[in-house]
């Protein structure tokens, strides 16, 4: 009998667990009163993101998440330090003569920034040019006023921030500027406010010198600038993969809701957004390939086939792009539409546009084509296709023979089933 009893109570145990995963009422409360209490519970809920959990010691003092940064990043920031702070004593030396302050302490705080992170928004040109020398403006004048105290501390850390705000120019080496303009004894102190400008605008304009060189010889953007994406139409209308999904004014709001400052540019934001996206898209429909959705039996032409022949099979099949092969199938270039009416030599459009004069297929193809490859995730050509302004693009294999051709109406028709069966 103690067992049919605790097999019972286990299952009824079990049958509330799985009513609360479910979201269902209680068992404990059966009925309508159960629903109210269900109903009235949710009102209660709240995101995630607002109610954190309680702070241990253990969590307080635990080691931080690792750096996104690879090695190759991790040993591009160390030696990008080394070579800016070495630069920019050498710089500073050689101007100044070692007559006065020739490198301030707060340039190794703006090296990290300008060489470890330098696509963040506090490691631009104009935040650690305009912070720094408003920082050490508002610092000098602070000491002033009220000499070497605490209070001018205090107060030129204070305006620096607000400044930098109000300026737009957040550089976090601001903050010790303005605190060495004011603790930085009787040699700074001599120089009044021409410190702002010797070593302070000198080193920072010094550092940002070789930042840019460095970064930018290691294949980093400096000054990093989101890459603009043109519209392949020459119109005013958003790319078509910005007409969908979330858009730019979502994210917007979603900043605006946030209240913080967050050391990530937006543009930066969204495109990590973008690529989320993508990723998603690249689970959900990574069983489809290239040889899935390509059509087999292509039509395609030689390089010396007469530009007639290549016009008569895209009118018989009435198709817009025409592979071009050489002997034993490889691909050598494509010809399309537009191609039969540029002439070479002229290449600007022509109010009534005439037939080109070429005799072969080599004279108006377009060599360099770009392909995909028979294994490749459909999740891959979406951008092609999309933003890129593509209609049609050759599959090839390994050895550059031509295999397949893939059109836009295949990757919707393959989209379309794709989302059907999700």
């Amino acid at each position: 009998m103690r067992d049919v009893v605790e097999v019972a109570t286990a299952s009824a145990s079990r049958a509330r667990l799985l009513a609360r995963t479910a979201g269902a009422p209680s068992l404990d409360k059966p009925g309508p009163e159960s629903v109210g209490d269900h109903r009235d519970s949710s009102h209660h809920l709240l995101p995630a993101t607002a109610r954190s959990p309680p702070m241990s010691l253990s969590r307080l003092f635990s080691l931080p998440a690792a750096l996104s940064a690879g090695r190759r990043e991790m040993a591009l920031g160390t030696l990008g330090v080394a070579v800016g702070l070495g630069c920019t004593e050498w710089i500073g030396y050689l101007a100044l003569g070692g007559q006065v302050p020739w490198f301030i302490i707060p340039m190794g705080a703006s090296a990290v920034l300008l060489f470890c992170v330098p696509a963040s928004p506090l490691a631009q040109p104009w935040p650690s040019l305009a912070g720094n020398l408003v920082s050490a403006l508002i610092g000098v004048g602070c000491y002033r006023w009220l000499g070497e105290t605490g209070a001018a501390v205090a107060l030129a850390g204070c305006l620096a921030v607000g400044a930098m705000f109000v300026l737009r120019c957040l550089h976090p080496p601001g903050g010790a500027v303005a605190l060495t303009a004011v603790l930085g004894g009787p040699l700074v102190h001599e120089l009044g406010y021409g410190f702002a400008l010797m070593p302070v605008l000198a080193n920072t304009l010094a550092m940002l010198v070789v930042a840019f060189l460095f970064n930018n010889l290691v294949g980093r953007r400096y000054p990093h600038l989101a890459p603009t994406r043109a519209q392949p139409h020459d119109t005013a209308d958003p790319l078509p993969s910005k007409r969908v999904g979330f858009r730019a004014e979502d994210l917007d709001a979603a900043l605006a809701s946030f209240g913080e400052v967050l050391d990530v540019d937006r543009d930066d934001l969204e495109e990590i957004m973008v690529r989320a996206q993508m990723n998603a898209r690249r689970r959900t429909w990574g069983a489809l390939r290239c040889a899935d959705i390509m059509s087999r039996d292509v039509v395609s032409v030689g390089p010396q086939a007469p530009v007639g022949e290549a016009w008569s099979l895209l009118a018989h099949h009435r198709i817009k792009a025409l592979p071009v092969v050489e002997e034993g199938g490889r691909l050598v270039g494509i010809v399309s539409v537009p191609d039969f009416f540029i002439d070479r030599h002229n290449p600007e459009p022509q109010p009534v546009p005439r037939m080109s004069t070429a005799r072969v297929v080599a004279e108006i193809m377009s060599a360099r084509v770009r392909s995909a490859r028979p294994g490749q995730s459909l999740a891959d050509l979406v951008g092609a296709f999309s933003d890129g302004g593509l209609h049609h693009l050759p599959v090839a294999d390994e050895d550059g023979r031509l295999v397949g051709m893939i059109t836009q109406s295949d990757v919707v028709a393959a989209l379309f089933a794709g989302e059907r069966t999700t």
